[in-house]
């Protein structure tokens, strides 16, 4: 078994894998602001956080992932300045502010299920912990505080190291920083924010520095701490909340837990830190701003199948720029489908055979133990090439290519060679054994023909090429070209979609 190695971004390194509690894994992962859909690049920080929770189960930890829902505190600006983001949609729309929350937050969880990542031990919802959120500041106030007109503050000079997670506020962070009369420090930061005299917040509470709502830094220093305990072993989020969130969480965490500077991680709050990289898309649709932006009901809607967008994902590294494109989505359907195709070859010919149901394969929670225990010499080289993928900062790409070779092998045992596939699954989460390639046939939005329409299309087809009238035959599958369905002879599958922007 190889060590499992992950990048640390406190540290800058990769660093051995080594649980705080024998056996477990703890995990946070910074979760969405309930205010919007997400689009598809906050849903890459959830495959991603969602590859590492499986690779941890695989590895044979005890797996306790929290994911958070932010559902008040988180400004228009991350950097601590602006309006509410779930206040501001509320107004827009004219709505409760619950309702916003409740109706975006169960849209989330449909994108979580679509894209086949695991529920998380508990969803912690943000304003389910106020009161926890108040007796966390009421602790640190003294020695790390200071009260303002406007709220409380965090004063970022108090902790040794402030800042070391995002290396050095840059001159443009410091420009993304809000500018408050009274503030001790350019990156102190709100941890408590008062509703000013004369207005009133849909979502409020009393508290010691009077009627307000909490920051959204204090919100995650407090869930996590709740649940999983401090230090924890892995924190997880997107690379934009390097810079700024969490570094302001582990301020609040070294304040909580009264330790010193961050030479050691343990410190901060959490052993390891780590951060996906963007997804980078050049026509500017990615922003929420920019009215149809990419979200992933717009792939389903033109013709992708969820599952084709997280293949995406894995054939990138998760610390590297994934770029954005339809010919690329497109490309990662096309590889699904031929893994699906190969996948379903097997399960038929081991069907055939008679040989014992691969149900416990589909459903089973797969360790690297049980695979190694259950699979033949043939095997094992591949087995040992996957885990040292995986185990070297979640490289999926390789495992990926390892899995395509595992599904061509030929004259092995077919139930091994299922269960092996099933186990390497399990960690790459692309439902091979639970899904056909029917499944991935998804009619785009903007169809117009039925798929009565191109069966009886087809039967008068197959009726041309029988009399062999190959011009006939021909325009009626131009006819179907046109009109957005192809026509694929000699394969069982018989017509697609043709997919395209």
């Amino acid at each position: 078994m190889s060590d499992l190695r992950l990048f640390n971004s406190l540290t800058r390194q990769l660093e051995e894998f080594q649980p705080v509690h024998a056996g477990e894994a703890r995990v946070y992962s910074c979760g969405p602001t309930v205010y919007n859909y997400p689009h598809i690049g906050n849903m890459r920080a959830y495959v991603f956080a969602d590859v590492l929770g499986r690779t941890l189960s695989f590895k044979g930890y005890k797996l306790t992932h929290v994911i958070n829902i932010t559902d008040v505190g988180h400004l228009t600006d991350d950097a601590d300045a602006g309006e509410d983001k779930m206040e501001k949609m509320a107004a827009q729309n004219a709505q409760s502010i619950w309702d916003i929350a409740k109706h975006y937050t169960e849209a989330y969880w449909a994108d979580v299920k679509a894209l086949n990542i695991r529920q998380p031990a508990q969803w912690t919802i943000a304003t389910d912990f106020v009161p926890q959120m108040i007796e966390f500041a009421q602790s640190i106030a003294e020695k790390h505080c200071y009260e303002l007109d406007s709220g409380l503050y965090f004063d970022v000079s108090t902790v040794a190291d402030y800042g070391r997670l995002a290396r050095a506020q840059t001159e443009e962070g410091e420009g993304r920083i809000e500018t408050v009369e009274g503030k001790r420090n350019a990156a102190d930061f709100a941890i408590w924010r008062k509703t000013p005299p004369g207005e009133k917040r849909q979502m409020e509470w009393d508290s010691p520095w009077g009627r307000g709502a909490p920051g959204w830094h204090l919100e995650c220093s407090v869930m996590s701490g709740q649940v999983l305990g401090f230090p924890f072993d892995i924190h997880t989020g997107g690379i934009d909340h390097r810079e700024i969130h969490h570094p302001n969480e582990i301020a609040q965490n070294q304040a909580f837990c009264c330790t010193n500077g961050l030479d050691r991680a343990a410190n901060s709050g959490a052993n390891i830190w780590m951060h996906n990289n963007f997804l980078v898309e050049r026509s500017g649709k990615m922003s929420k701003s920019s009215g149809e932006f990419l979200r992933l009901q717009l792939l389903i809607d033109k013709g992708y199948h969820p599952l084709a967008y997280r293949m995406l994902c894995l054939q990138a590294h998760y610390r590297s720029e994934l770029e954005f494109s339809w010919e690329g989505l497109g490309a990662a359907l096309v590889r699904l489908k031929r893994l699906l195709m190969a996948v379903e070859q097997v399960k038929a010919r081991h069907a055939e055979l008679g040989s014992a149901s691969i149900v416990p394969g589909e459903t089973a929670e797969w360790t690297l133990k049980q695979v190694q225990g259950d699979v033949g010499g043939k095997f094992q080289p591949f087995v040992t090439r996957f885990d040292e993928a995986v185990s070297e900062d979640l490289n999926t790409a390789i495992a990926l290519t390892v899995l395509e070779e595992v599904v061509g092998l030929k004259k092995v045992d077919l139930g091994e060679k299922l269960a092996l596939i099933a186990a390497m699954d399990a960690v790459l989460g692309l439902g091979l054994l639970d899904l056909n390639r029917t499944d991935l046939r998804l009619r785009p939005k903007a169809a117009t023909i039925t798929e009565g329409e191109i069966e009886a299309t087809l039967a008068a087809r197959k009726e041309a090429r029988a009399a062999k009238d190959f011009a006939t035959s021909d325009r009626l599958r131009d006819e179907l070209a046109e009109r957005g369905v192809e026509v694929m002879d000699g394969d069982p599958l018989g017509w697609d979609w043709r997919l395209g922007e």
